[in-house]
Parts: C-alpha cells; structure tokens; sequence
C-alpha cells in the first residue's frame, strides 16, 4: 500500500501557489483496508476516504468506463492491482495528473511539468471528451492561471468544441454548472472564463444571458478588458461578481428590457437566493442610483420596499459597492448617490412607529402614515 499527493496540491505546489486542499489517491489497498486504518468511507460513486486525522481525502486507485450520458454516466474499477499511471490517465488536464509520493518523488507520466513551463492547458488523452464537465473546468482553470499567461491547446479546445456540438452539455445539472461558474468567478481573471467557453462553442448553451458580453470584449482593447477585470475583481463575491457581469452584458439595453432579462437569467441558474436577488436588485438599483436626483420619490421607495434594505444594511452595501464598480467615469456620481441612498435608509429607520401610535395612529391608518413619512423622505432625499 502505497499513498500519493495528487492533482491540483501537486500542481500548485510546482507553480510556488497556495495549496489550499490536498486529495491522495491509494495504490495497492482495498476498501477493508482503509476501513481497517481507521478511515471513514465518503461519497457512494466510488472508494473515498477521510484520513482519521487530517480528513484529507484519500481515493482508492481507480480506472473508469463511459457507461451513460453526462459526467456522472461512468462505472468505476477501483482495487489493489490498480496502478498509479492507470489512475492519473484517467484525469482531465496534464497538469493535473501529476503525482508526489512521501519523499517528494515526482510521477509525471503525461508531461504535466513541461506543459506548466510552457504554460499550456492540455489533456491527457482523447477519453478527456467523455466528460462534458470538462469543458468548465478548463475554462475555471484558464481563469486561475491566465495572468500567469497560462493558455488553453488548440488541440484540447477542438475537443472542448466536439463535446459543445454533442448533446453532453444538456446533461449537465444546473447545481454542477453553478459550482463551476461560482468558483471560476472567485479566480484571479473571472472574464477569461466565459471567453473560453465562447472558444469552445459552450457559452450559447450554458449562459445564453451573457453572449453580448462576449461581443463587448471582442471589441475592447486590451487596456479596456484589463479595465473591465480590476473592476470585477474589486468586488469580494461571486454574488456580487456575477451581478456586475449582467449589468455589463446589458448596459446597451433599455431598463425594462435589462429587468425582465434579469427576471429570465435568474429563473434559469440554480444557485442560492440570495444571489438572485442581488442580481435582480442590482439591475433595478443601477439606474436610480446613476440617477438619483431627476429619480421620483415613489421608484427610489419601491427599489427600497423590492429590496428590503430599511432592513438589511449588508444588502445595501453590497448593491452600492456593485453599482460604483460600473462606474468608469471620473465623476464618481454613484458614489454621492450611494451615501444619499444611505442617508435616507438611516431616516426610514428611524421613523418612530410607536410615536406614531401615541399619536393616535393604528392599524391602516398607522401604515398608510408610515407609507406618507417614507414617500415624503424619499422626494426630499
């Protein structure tokens, strides 16, 4: 029984990166072994298991079959006489399948290490198009390395394509698709991975939404989408990331017509609520806040009243710090804005209901007075 250091801690470690999590994989043992040592069995596909003490994963050795469609259609074959070259064959990137034993030795059976020199993407074989997840994982990882110049093969793209062609990608669950887009828009460069996908002939079927920003950064200069990039990642969520990324796609349209597609693309991403409502109330708030002095009273109430923000201050600072993010003028107006819309949330706070009620005020009538103090904060705000 033999354990290595795989994956992605290998290959950080080789490019002087953070190693954040470290996975194993297991060469010569069974299942009872492990349960043996004291491991504890995860996960139902295949044999994986948390170290008693550091509970870091460790896999037993293991080759896999395309048996179904999407990327969970495989059947697994894990045991003792698995070897290590046969476990790293079946992973995705070169620089992925690279393996450290106990004393440091390197196993690099795909040159992984030349291809982090020349900084390539590459896969390791042509079973690399049986996986449509793939596809943005590539992409996620072009987003990480890209300003270290990493660049995805030509030839692994054209396989990226092949599967965009095939009906794969459909089998994706819209859960998977999320983890990937809320991680890839976590990385250092969050706009090359929606360039790869375009590449690859992908983003038309996973985020159809966002096919006009591609148009815009095709027609950037560099310095523009530099820009554009230390824009998005001034901001410290994926939430808020993606947010941002709508209100650029769409900025050219009207403000309906920006509502009712916000409405759509979040219909379709299967990802928290909260993230949603960012999205919807970002694309909302923008033009208030961009117009805040010639906006009425009665839309700066109704964006408050939509976004809840009398009660959630962590809302408001999020969709100030989002919309400042879409300023690329140098009169900073949404700034003032965002501190007067923060002035008056803090005087709609402060409206004494139950003065009001000493005042004679209740039931209907209380509301409808609350409703007039707030209408009347708003049009002298």
């Amino acid at each position: 029984m033999k354990t290595y250091l795989v994956g992605g801690a290998v290959r950080d470690k080789l490019l002087n990166y953070p190693v954040i999590d470290k996975d194993w994989v297991v060469v010569g043992a069974s299942a009872e072994k492990m349960l043996e040592l004291g491991y504890t069995p995860v996960g139902s596909d295949f044999p994986v298991f948390l170290h008693p003490q550091t509970k870091d994963e460790y896999a037993l050795a293991r080759t896999e079959r395309k048996s179904g469609k999407g990327y969970k259609g495989f059947s697994f074959y894990a045991a003792q006489d698995v070897t290590l070259e046969q476990d790293l064959s079946r992973r995705d990137l070169t620089i992925n399948a690279m393996a450290q034993d106990s004393k440091g030795q390197l196993t690099d059976p795909f040159n992984g290490q030349q291809d982090l020199a020349d900084k390539v993407l590459r896969h390791v074989s042509s079973a690399f198009s049986e996986d449509p997840l793939r596809v943005l994982r590539v992409a996620r990882f072009n987003a990480r390395y890209a300003h270290l110049g990493f660049k995805v093969a030509d030839e692994t793209l054209s396989l990226m394509q092949d599967i965009s062609a095939s009906a794969e990608l459909e089998h994706l669950t819209k859960e998977r698709v999320w983890q990937e887009l809320e991680k890839s828009l976590c990385e250092q460069s969050p706009l090359v991975f929606f360039k790869v996908l375009s590449n690859a002939h992908a983003l038309d079927k996973l985020f159809p939404d966002l096919l006009l920003l591609i148009d815009q950064l095709k027609h950037n200069s560099s310095k523009q989408n530099q820009e554009l990039n230390k824009k998005i990642t001034s901001l410290p969520s994926a939430a808020q990331r993606l947010a941002w990324l709508f209100c650029i796609a769409h900025k050219t349209l009207s403000i309906l017509t920006r509502n009712h597609a916000a409405q759509k693309f979040c219909e379709q991403l299967r990802c928290p609520n909260s993230t949603k409502d960012i999205i919807k109330n970002t694309v909302h708030a923008w033009p208030i806040l961009q117009n805040w002095e010639t906006t009425c009273g009665a839309e700066k109430l109704s964006l408050i009243g939509q976004a809840d923000l009398v009660r959630s201050g962590h809302k408001t600072t999020a969709i100030i710090a989002i919309v400042q993010a879409l300023d690329f003028t140098d009169k900073h107006l949404e700034g003032r804005s965002g501190e007067k819309l923060e002035k008056l949330l803090l005087k709609l706070r402060n409206i004494d209901h139950k003065a009001l009620m000493d005042q004679g005020f209740k039931g209907g009538e209380l509301g409808r007075e609350i409703k007039r103090m707030q209408l009347e904060y708003c049009e002298k705000s």
